[in-house]
């Protein structure tokens, strides 16, 4: 496996908005707050602080506008600080609290796209684009996404014309940072690398990103199955917390930790401060009280001797 070949590789954590919108007891602002600072200080590149939805479908987002407000006062880290927006509401908020780069997808799967969303896919996607266009005309960073892009809990496998379709709706809108999700965890690393291949080959000026469950364990591989199809951001979460909650078997995401630390094995983002990460995941897990989906917080990293 060689990955030295790749431009860039950016990581992009989803934690705080992926990672917690499952868990049933919210967590204290002042403790989201805490990890936030964490994250940022410890050379990631995008840190996802929160969802703009509502707050009775989502109560564990509802402080997602105040700690945006939060963060940006006074920042001085260089980490972009993303949002995550389904509708025009959620753009509205967004542009009034300080996102740096706003993340908005449409889903494949029609039917968890109006268990998402309360749209089928042609309306949510045509909403997307509208909704992306105007953040992008108010200077902000945006990413686009088809969810379900790999398989779906509800109706099992996604035609890949259907995926590539609707990439090519987000490309003739001029939007060019794409992300493939696997919200259901579906993927294996051959569809991947087709399915990216496909996708590269649309626009020569395309910027791909990758956000993988792993539902069923493949998510590491399916990582690196991206990066040889030369996808270039990577989501992830700490402590491999995660799911989608209108998806049919929520799981977590690959760990950021983990990842991380397979990346410096292999001598590449050796400027992440891998031990900030294992400490917000070995936080985040005795603040749930218990173990958590990531490996490297429990072992410690190859070469150093795990403590706690």
């Amino acid at each position: 496996m060689s990955t030295r070949n790749s431009p860039r590789i950016l990581l992009h954590e989803v934690g705080p908005r992926d990672g917690l919108q499952v868990e049933k007891a919210v967590v204290p602002i002042e403790k989201k707050e805490a990890w936030l600072r964490d994250l940022m200080a410890s050379g990631l590149d995008i840190i996802q602080v929160g969802s703009f939805v509502h707050p009775e479908k989502v109560p564990q987002m509802a402080d997602t506008d105040e700690l945006f407000r939060r963060l940006t006062a006074g920042k001085v880290s260089s980490a972009i600080l993303s949002g995550l927006a389904l509708n025009e509401k959620g753009l509205e908020r967004g542009l009034a609290c300080g996102v740096e780069m706003f993340c908005m997808g449409a889903s494949a799967s029609e039917t968890h796209s109006r268990k998402n969303t309360g749209m089928g896919t042609e309306e949510s996607t045509k909403r997307i684009i509208s909704a992306a266009k105007t953040a992008a005309a108010a200077g902000k960073k945006v990413q686009v996404s088809v969810q379900s892009a790999f398989g779906c809990g509800f109706e099992g496998p996604i035609s890949e014309e259907r995926v590539l379709n609707m990439v090519r709706a987000y490309l003739e809108a001029g939007l060019r940072n794409i992300s493939l999700a696997d919200t259901a965890g579906h993927a294996n690393p051959a569809q991947v690398e087709r399915l990216f291949g496909a996708v590269l080959k649309m626009d020569k000026d395309i910027e791909c990103a990758c956000h993988f469950h792993n539902t069923y364990g493949l998510g590491m591989a399916n990582m690196f199955a991206a990066m040889r199809a030369g996808v270039v951001s990577f989501e992830t979460s700490f402590a491999g917390l995660g799911g989608c909650p209108f998806t049919k078997v929520a799981a977590g995401n690959v760990a950021t930790e983990d990842f991380a630390h397979a990346l410096q094995r292999e001598r590449l983002r050796v400027d992440v401060n891998l031990d900030r990460l294992i400490a917000v995941a070995r936080d985040a897990a005795a603040h749930f009280g218990r173990d958590l989906q990531g490996f490297v917080y429990k072992t410690g990293a190859i070469g150093k001797v795990a403590s706690g």
